[in-house]
């Protein structure tokens, strides 16, 4: 059986008409729901947080729930302990964020390795003693080797974000690491070795800018690889407040660091693949540094709307988030508010930091989640005919948990039933929580799963998860793959002042699953932005291909999907970043598939 794409897309079909959005009653409603939040009384601190409850949860349905995760990190070899500026007190926000985290296979040979982004600390490091960013080759058998030194990428300093694409499209993922200060392009050379060209080709940056986020983006379906690099603020110690000195540095009472509320914003910039190695600032032109005032993190790349261009949705923290919708002549236009991705439910601004992209109902359409700061839930925003978002967080399940601080997140089968669970990764930003009895919080979170029961349900598994979902850390990034090749998703994670959480999915139900490796010929030839549709055992399912996700971090590029009981793919649809929607026939599960563009054939992945 075959998908057809006028069916599988035609949710997609078109650019939607925002025009009918901007109706004068809702903007005037949205206009008082922001004007109440600024004069909250949550909002005299530096984080935006509403003080929500925990909602009631329903009964357990009593369903086995066979994903366990074990924490190997340590038998692995992953020895990096995150350095991230002061352990037992933050002076500035600088020294809260953390960094992101990647599983790519850099040296091709069909393994999934690792790449940690590190930090620094405001007093620095005598030279040869900083600590470096760190790549681990993947040797197979649940072992890694540090690598980082042969690949040419030990830089030290404040990193930020991760993301990962094939820009000159030569066959070999390349990377990009934002910081606070110039960031880094370092090319795949091949051999296992990297060249760091960020200054060569354009995309260094100022020096004192705070970059937190990228992506690589076709924006424009050229077949070339651009580059979106989000900044979080404008900070500079030398004129940041100290903890404690205003209302937006502190915490339910407690002096903390200042921020973001009342510190310099960011912006956003975007480079154009020029196609001669180097890039060129479009920012103005295209129309994204327009949009101001925000402070933003991690920035998720797909067609959301269905119309063959490639749109992009930030997540903000403490003010609304962006969703930058491609008009298809080289410029983007926002339309979070129009489309319900600015604020929650209720109108009000949050503290976003991660991204999480998936088809959770399985109607074709591009669902988000996005984690919030502690006091607030989540948002699942679950899309809707016409391009509309609603968040239906509490009609989900996803309510129960808001005393978290959540960061990397993402929709994920960990089950292999066919159903896109959720995995989210949690950790405080202030340490000093763990010295005071006033606030019933810690800097410590364990880590939460929630499972997918269909019909847009979910419930909090994180109990049933195993051994690694009882461990407590204060977590940042977190990048998913199946990095031992055993057929389900596993997690690495970024924990602060701690070495990484490596989580092996040790699933053993039964149930079928199959992955697809894409490579384009028109589009990019890493495929970042296409939209894989199957169908099998009469279900449908979606999932994207996406440079930048969860928080800051870079996911395996090769789509996984849950079989269930189904040994076998009936049915396959593609829509390419180059807008073209190609199908291929059904072929067995249990292995990777790899799907060339223009070819119509399926073959299994070398």
């Amino acid at each position: 059986m075959s998908i057809s794409p006028a069916t599988n897309f035609q949710a997609y079909a078109g650019p939607v008409n925002f025009q009918v959005k901007k109706s004068f009653p809702f903007v005037a409603f949205l206009a008082a729901a922001v004007f109440a939040a600024a004069a909250s009384p949550a909002n005299a601190q530096g984080v935006a947080s509403s003080g929500s409850k925990p909602a009631p949860r329903v009964k357990a349905s009593g369903l086995p729930w066979d994903a366990q995760f074990t924490d190997i990190a340590a038998e692995a070899g992953l020895d990096l302990r995150f350095t991230y500026g002061g352990e037992t007190a933050k002076s500035y926000i600088i020294e809260s964020n953390g960094s992101g985290a990647a599983f790519l296979d850099y040296d091709n040979d069909g393994r999934l390795d690792i790449f940690l982004v590190n930090g620094s600390t405001l007093e620095g490091f005598a030279d040869g003693n900083a600590p470096t960013n760190r790549l681990y080759r993947n040797r197979g058998g649940s072992q890694f080797e540090d690598a980082t030194q042969s690949a040419g990428l030990a830089r030290s300093g404040w990193g930020s974000a991760v993301c990962a694409g094939d820009y000159d499209n030569d066959g070999a993922l390349d990377l990009f690491v934002a910081y606070w200060g110039p960031d880094a392009l370092y090319r795949n050379a091949g051999g296992g070795r990297f060249e760091e060209v960020a200054a060569a080709t354009g995309v260094a940056g100022g020096g004192k800018q705070w970059s937190s986020g990228c992506t690589f983006v076709d924006y424009d379906r050229d077949g070339l690889l651009d580059l979106l690099v989000t900044q979080y603020q404008q900070f500079d110690p030398a004129t940041a407040p100290p903890p404690g000195k205003a209302s937006n540095c502190e915490w339910k009472g407690m002096p903390v660091y200042c921020g973001p509320r009342g510190l310099p914003f960011g912006n956003v910039t975007l480079y154009r693949n020029e196609g001669d190695g180097a890039f060129r600032d479009v920012s103005a032109a295209a129309g994204v540094r327009g949009v101001e005032n925000y402070y933003a993190f991690t920035a998720a790349a797909a067609d959301f709307d269905g119309d063959g261009w490639q749109d992009i949705y930030i997540a903000c923290d403490s003010t609304p988030s962006i969703f930058f919708l491609n008009n298809g002549d080289g410029t983007f236009a926002d339309f979070a508010t129009e489309t319900g991705l600015a604020f929650n439910e209720h109108g009000f601004e949050q503290g976003g930091m991660g991204i999480g992209v998936g088809d959770f109902d399985g109607d074709g359409l591009l669902d988000l989640i996005k984690t919030n700061f502690a006091g607030d839930y989540p948002n699942v925003y679950h899309h809707q005919e016409g391009g509309f978002f609603e968040d239906v967080v509490v009609r989900a399940g996803l309510a129960v948990n808001p005393q978290y601080v959540g960061w990397g997140v993402e929709y994920a089968d960990l089950d292999n039933d066919g159903l896109q669970d959720v995995f989210q990764v949690n950790g405080h930003v202030y340490p000093e929580l763990d010295r005071q009895t006033k606030v019933n919080e810690t800097y410590k979170q364990s880590n939460l799963v929630y499972r997918n029961l269909g019909g847009g349900r979910f419930e909090d598994v994180t109990a049933l998860s195993g051994p690694g979902l009882k461990i407590e850390k204060s977590s940042r990034g977190a990048a998913f793959g199946d990095f031992d090749d055993d057929g389900d998703v596993d997690v690495v994670a970024m924990n602060m002042a701690d070495t990484a959480s490596l989580l092996r999915n040790d699933l053993d139900n039964g149930n079928h699953w199959v992955r697809i490796e894409l490579r384009g010929t028109q589009s990019n030839r890493a495929a970042i932005g296409a939209a894989v549709t199957i169908e099998a055992g009469g279900v449908r399912q979606t999932e994207a291909v996406l440079s930048q996700s969860s928080y800051v971090s870079h996911n395996d590029l090769r789509v996984h999907f849950g079989l269930g009981a189904a040994e076998r793919v009936e049915g396959i649809a593609v829509r390419w970043p180059s807008g073209e929607v190609e199908e291929f026939p059904g072929a067995a599960g249990g292995r990777t598939l790899l799907l060339v563009e223009g070819s119509g054939e399926v073959a299994a992945s070398p």
